[in-house]
């Protein structure tokens, strides 16, 4: 590309010098050509007067006085009637420019002057003509170069940036070249760059989250799977079989709520549900893992509450919240609930040495932790609760007291089983 431009610039400036230098050099030796001429018959003219008036003075007329009247480099013949011919100058040979003239008393005067002198003064010209179309020629390169290069160079680096894409680089790199067409090149690819990496990055944080929400399902199905196969109890194997069905949807539950959320984190799936039976299937859950523990798992608060959420996101929230405090906490977790306004409050305590000061305001960002852990399971709990239009907060750092906000369904005084409408 680079250089079909400056062909094509200096093949422009090539015709460009051809027709209008050509004409130039015509017109120019042309106007040499006329301007000797006249100014031959112009010395002619003023020959002939000077010859008149020393006529009419009855002076003295000869070769040594005419000297002076006319240009050295020209010649001179006065043909007075009755005199002999007076020549002035050397005569010119070959060429020559010549113009005659005739006074009032007959006589005549003849000047001529070699063609050589406009030879050389169109050959001057011609030299300065020259020169010019030769630094035209050498700007006009120049400027093509420069040209192609500023048209060349933002090319190269925008197919640089494609590579970049196609190699798994999905870096913006908001470079501008002030060519409207490259600049839009630019911004699409931009724009394509941006949203290679906001998927990338949306990718990255669902296999993240998959990985850290499928961990505690997958353990605790596989501990049923355990106690299925060294029992030899029907009636245990039948209750074993239930629960890990139970795990298995739940393990469904989960695997459902990663891709909505992964496709849109705002989409929720917010019912009617009895928030009980979601704390007791959590408590059941955890319980062992305390118990090996030497620890207690606990609930206390109002029961017979039914809130506005997704029972499967609800779950998955206190399990992240059970599991930091198993993991981070100490003694006795306490899973509360309340009633605040219309909102039904689940309040997560532990008697352990809570949150670091220089950790409270950063709790719930991904990759914070006070430990070697993932720092994931609280960022992923506050998007589900905020997915169902709850809120998952830190009301306390000491200890440690997690609560999670959730809308509130009035039950009838009359129909207790029956919300309010």
């Amino acid at each position: 590309m680079r250089r079909r431009l400056i062909n094509s610039t200096l093949a422009v400036v090539l015709v460009v010098i051809a027709v209008f230098g050509v004409s130039l050099v015509i017109v120019e030796t042309r106007t040499i050509s006329a301007s000797a001429q006249e100014s031959v018959e112009s010395e002619a003219l003023r020959l002939i007067s000077v010859v008149d008036s020393r006529l009419l003075g009855d002076e003295v007329i000869n070769s040594g006085v005419l000297s002076e009247q006319i240009d050295p480099s020209r010649f001179a013949l006065i043909e007075i009637p009755g005199r002999a011919p007076i020549a002035v100058g050397e005569r010119p040979s070959g060429s020559v420019l010549r113009a005659t003239e005739t006074g009032e008393q007959g006589e005549k005067v003849t000047v001529e002057e070699s063609r050589s002198s406009v030879t050389r003064e169109v050959g001057r010209t011609l030299l300065i003509i020259g020169a010019v179309a030769l630094l035209a020629i050498i700007s006009a390169v120049l400027l093509a170069v420069r040209q192609a290069n500023r048209l060349a160079s933002p090319l190269t680096d925008l197919a640089e940036t494609a590579e970049r894409l196609g190699s798994g680089d999905p870096r913006p790199r908001h470079k501008r070249y002030g060519v409207p067409e490259l600049d839009r090149v630019a911004d699409v690819l931009d724009s394509s760059a941006e949203r290679i990496a906001r998927m990338l990055t949306a990718e990255r944080r669902l296999a993240a989250d998959a990985s850290h929400q499928l961990r505690t399902p997958l353990t605790a199905l596989s501990m049923r799977i355990e106690e299925i196969s060294v029992t030899d109890d029907p009636e245990t194997v039948k209750e074993e079989a239930n629960i890990a069905l139970t795990q298995v949807e739940r393990l469904t539950d989960v695997v459902e709520r990663l891709l909505t959320n992964s496709r849109d984190p705002r989409t929720g799936s917010a019912v009617v549900f009895d928030l009980d039976e979601v704390i007791k299937q959590q408590i059941e859950e955890w319980r062992p893992a305390y118990r090996s523990t030497g620890r207690a798992l606990v609930r206390s608060g109002k029961h017979g509450l039914r809130a506005v959420g997704t029972p499967g996101a609800v779950a998955q929230v206190l399990a992240a919240l059970i599991e930091n405090s198993l993991m981070h906490g100490g003694g006795t977790v306490a899973l509360r609930t309340r009633v605040t306004g219309n909102q039904v409050v689940i309040e997560v305590t532990d008697e352990g040495p809570g949150v670091p000061a220089e950790l409270g305001a950063r709790i719930f960002e991904r990759t914070i932790s006070g430990r070697n852990s993932t720092g994931i399971g609280l960022a992923v709990a506050r998007d589900l609760a905020e997915a169902d239009g709850g809120r998952l907060e830190l009301l306390q750092q000491h200890p440690a007291v997690f609560a999670l906000f959730l809308s509130r369904i009035p039950l009838d005084r009359k129909d207790p089983e029956r919300p309010v409408r």
